[in-house]
């Protein structure tokens, strides 16, 4: 359990188990899963694993103990999902795991056109007896908004999202007819759109479909989606990429991440792609924050682990890097970017012969003409070959405009020839023909030596523009306490208990004591949590022991268990009561009456 104070409670939500008799609705179980992800992340109190992590548990038989470690959380929820006929079953538990005890289960039975008030009544509960267990949170009224008002479209779009989690040509072809489908039925379900834009990219970036064809429907399908919430979080990252890669624009690319994460604070994705732009920067402080924020809640993801060794080889530490990039080749050989990086490593490294080795067994297809040729030409410059095949051929490619990847090279080389004239002459077709590859060569380790030259600090400057001031990263001030009326407010709330006796109800929830008091949840939950220091269970709990501890040297009540005598005190549990008597007195209720005898 945390401690009061802790505002950082960490949670899992595993993949919710499919219990219906078509194992198709296996979607549906995920579109759950997701959902209840999607709407705890909304809490600043929480630090919610990302759906990539948390479903790599997916249909594993790892224990809780292990999966908690590996995600390193605090409270797992688990669950099922049933579907029959327009009904439909959700049942969910809590489990604390240094407690190593679950303390909340609820099952729901509901009516499929209710699917969205569903989703959010249970991501509500799990907040509330999450707030009651584990510490303050404040949260709104509603976590999950309704995506749409037409099950059809959201069923589309949530066969659109499994299929497009299968990366591969076959399903992926299925995600975008599901997505299609989904945006015929209802041309404002913006997360689809959003399917689409992701599903097509994925297929140009892949081989998968015609580059460009599938460039254009990308763009597309982001265009409808500007027009239909241009501040949705996923939108602004995929309009990062877009300013990135296909327009070289920097200050575009940082102020649309900057934006996904103002609308959503906890979206790994635009976390990692922050790291991956400050780290280019040279500002490895806000770097390494923000890939530290992306591991923490998705941890097991490849592109996490991707992104922290590029940050780690972009600011020096070169063996850190190296550890992460075995580690991933290790887990998929064909992982390109992790391929690259490792070859840069050796080189960096002199290791030219294992550089040069490792080039030489990545399959033809792998590498564009250009990327082969521009790493033997570096090799061949460095081990000495001045004149190599590779060095004069890198140079011919280079005079076309669009050879993004023989410019990055050649800048490169010559930076590593000291060349320097050569390379900001090179770095000239970033501008001219907006290379996003020179963006990333300009300031890449291999290329250090030019750093030295006078120009540098302008041409970074001119590089990395970001062009007006970005807009600040989010950092909440506490607002002024004024400690008398919080004073006044805790003695109400304990000469209510006191006067009302409201601890013994078994089922008394902070919700509905705040509602008793006539003060929101949210502020009951910092006066408990912030100002008396305990969380809603301890301090009910603790009231509860108290009449116990009274009840149980009664005379009158020498008849009766210690056990009745706890479930008349508001408990309901016998290992609930126990483990919070012996917490809150250090003695087991029995030997406590025996040591009042």
């Amino acid at each position: 359990m945390k401690s009061a104070q802790n505002q950082s409670i960490a949670i899992a939500v595993l993949p919710f188990k499919n219990r219906s008799s078509d194992q198709e609705s296996e979607f549906f179980c995920d579109g759950i899963t997701e959902e209840i992800i999607n709407a705890l992340s909304k809490i600043e109190q929480l630090k919610v694993t990302s759906r990539t992590s948390s479903f790599y548990f997916k249909d594993q038989n790892a224990s809780l103990d292990e999966i908690a470690e590996k995600l390193g959380v605090d409270v797992v929820l688990e669950g099922s999902v049933r579907l029959a006929g327009d009904t439909i079953r959700i049942q969910a538990q809590l489990v604390d795991i240094e407690e190593d005890r679950e303390f909340w289960s609820e099952s729901w039975d509901r009516k499929m056109d209710n699917l969205f008030e569903v989703q959010d009544e249970i991501a509500l509960l799990i907040a509330d007896k999450l707030r009651e267990n584990e510490g303050h949170m404040s949260f709104s009224d509603h976590l999950v908004e309704k995506r749409t008002d037409n099950l059809d479209a959201y069923e589309h779009y949530l066969k659109g999202r499994f299929f497009f989690t299968q990366w591969n040509a076959e399903a992926s072809n299925k995600a975008i007819e599901h997505f299609q489908k989904a945006v015929d039925i209802d041309p404002q379900l913006i997360d689809a759109h959003l399917g689409l834009a992701d599903s097509y990219s994925f297929m140009a970036v892949a081989g998968y479909a015609p580059r460009e064809e599938a460039w254009m429907k990308a763009i597309q399908s982001i265009e409808v989606a500007k027009g239909i919430n241009p501040d949705d979080e996923g939108l602004n990252y995929m309009l990062a990429n877009q300013a990135f890669f296909t327009e070289a624009d920097f200050g575009a690319a940082m102020n649309y991440a900057l934006k996904s994460v103002k609308a959503e604070p906890s979206y790994p994705e635009a976390h990692r792609f922050l790291s991956f732009c400050y780290s280019l920067m040279g500002d490895f402080k806000k770097a390494k924050e923000h890939i530290l924020f992306a591991k923490s809640i998705d941890p097991l993801n490849s592109e996490t682990r991707f992104f922290e060794a590029n940050y780690y080889y972009r600011s020096g530490e070169y063996d850190k890097s190296e550890k992460i990039i075995n580690e991933l080749l290790e887990e998929n050989d064909k992982n390109l970017p992790a391929l690259i990086v490792g070859i840069y490593l050796h080189i960096k490294a002199g290791r030219l012969k294992e550089a040069r080795s490792t080039i030489d067994a990545v399959p033809e297809e792998m590498f564009t003409s250009d990327e082969r040729l521009g790493l033997l030409a570096i090799i061949d410059q460095l081990d000495g070959e001045t004149s190599s095949s590779a060095i004069k051929e890198l140079e011919e490619h280079a005079k076309d405009l669009q050879a993004h990847h023989a410019h990055s090279y050649l800048f490169i080389l010559n930076a590593i020839r000291e060349d320097y004239d050569g390379a900001f002459e090179v770095l000239q077709q970033l501008f001219e023909s907006n290379s996003s590859i020179l963006l990333l060569g300009f300031s890449d380790p291999l290329a250090e030596s030019i750093r030295k030259d006078s120009r540098f600090p302008q041409l970074n400057e001119k590089v990395y523009a970001i062009g007006a001031e970005l807009p600040k990263e989010s950092n909440k001030k506490k607002k002024e306490i004024d400690e008398d009326q919080v004073s006044a407010e805790a003695e109400q709330l304990i000469n209510y208990l006191e006067d009302e006796q409201a601890y013994l109800n078994p089922g008394l929830s902070l919700r509905g004591l705040a509602e008793q008091i006539n003060m929101h949840p949210n502020h009951l939950s910092w006066l408990l949590n912030e100002f008396i220091g305990k969380n809603f269970n301890e301090f009910i709990n603790s009231k509860r022991i108290e009449y116990f501890k009274k009840a149980a040297l009664e005379p009158n009540n020498s008849h009766i268990s210690l056990l009745g005598l706890a479930f008349e005190s508001g408990f309901n549990s016998k290992t609930v009561f126990n483990t919070a008597f012996k917490k809150e007195v250090g003695m087991t209720p029995g030997e406590y009456v025996k040591s009042q005898k």
